[in-house]
């Protein structure tokens, strides 16, 4: 598949059918999912479609600032998803909303999204790290495993909608050499996207879903292939901090924390290429893994 051929599936994703509104307090929206090897629906793709369903409530000026989503269940790939956006508040400076995203009658996500027209004040950041490689001297993940017959594979090397470039070796089937608890990858759209910020802010909620629990799995030697081992999201917070976008480079830098209770938290700091911190991110995830390979 093309790089404007990836791109455009997630416009079309992300380009919401509105419907009537059968219930006085919801704005209505449905998204579609791609075609894919899974059946489970990406859960950024959840995130980005609520995160541009609410945008399309807000009048004038007042991008989103944070959100905090809860995953309540496993999406069905093969079947529309409704979004259902609530107004909670508008206030002079800020306008609050609640998205349920649902299928089949029942929430498969729950977000609650604060919008804030721009405004001025103190200003700090955490630097960006120092020695991370440009990301034109590493590979993609169609050098990585494009070779590799399996849907899955072919699906990540040649459908996703962004290029994702590791500092470090990929877990997608091999174990890290280093149990450290920290990741870091360059990501952008394979293509252009248009000169608009909602788009991009939510195109960027959808990729901050990709690999934000990965700290957690090089902390304890594991790969996604790792046999019986079985991972979900539970909940995503995203607050965005300065103009950015999503096709021009982008370091989503990633640590944990913690793991415990069966459940491993990653955080995450995205700066563009200049070393602006745009965007900062947090997960929490269900990682169980078969008797016997548990380790501290």
């Amino acid at each position: 598949m093309t790089d404007h051929a990836t791109t455009k599936i997630l416009l079309d994703l992300l380009d919401m059918d509105g419907a009537p509104d059968m219930r006085t307090d919801e704005d209505i929206f449905v998204g579609r999912s791609p075609q894919q090897p899974r059946e489970r629906v990406f859960g950024g793709q959840v995130l980005g479609q609520s995160v541009m369903a609410a945008s399309r409530t807000i009048e004038g000026e007042r991008p989103i600032h944070s959100m905090h989503a809860y995953f309540l269940r496993a999406g069905d790939a093969k079947t529309p998803i409704t979004f259902g956006v609530q107004r909670l508040r508008d206030g002079r400076s800020f306008s609050a909303r609640r998205v349920h995203a649902y299928q089949n009658g029942v929430p498969i996500l729950s977000m609650i999204a604060s919008f804030q027209e721009p405004a001025e004040g103190i200003e700090h950041q955490t630097p960006m790290p120092e020695g991370i490689p440009d990301p034109e001297s590493l590979p993609t993940t169609a050098d990585e495993i494009g070779d590799i017959d399996h849907p899955v594979a072919r699906d990540w090397a040649f459908n996703r909608p962004f290029d994702i470039r590791y500092v470090d070796a990929p877990l997608y089937f091999k174990p890290p050499t280093e149990h450290k608890a920290v990741n870091a990858v360059w990501m952008k759209t394979t293509g252009p996207m248009p000169d608009d910020d909602a788009l991009h802010r939510a195109a960027l909620a959808y990729a901050s879903d990709y690999t934000l629990l990965e700290p957690v799995l090089r902390r304890h030697g594991l790969a996604w292939a790792t046999p019986g081992m079985n991972v979900a999201s539970l909940d995503h917070a995203m607050w965005w901090h300065r103009p950015f976008r999503v096709d021009e480079w982008l370091l989503y830098v990633q640590e944990s924390p913690s793991a415990s209770g069966a459940r491993g938290l990653g955080t995450g700091r995205i700066y563009n290429r200049a070393g602006t911190l745009v965007a900062s991110t947090a997960q929490e995830g269900m990682i169980r893994l078969p008797q016997g390979m548990i380790d501290n």
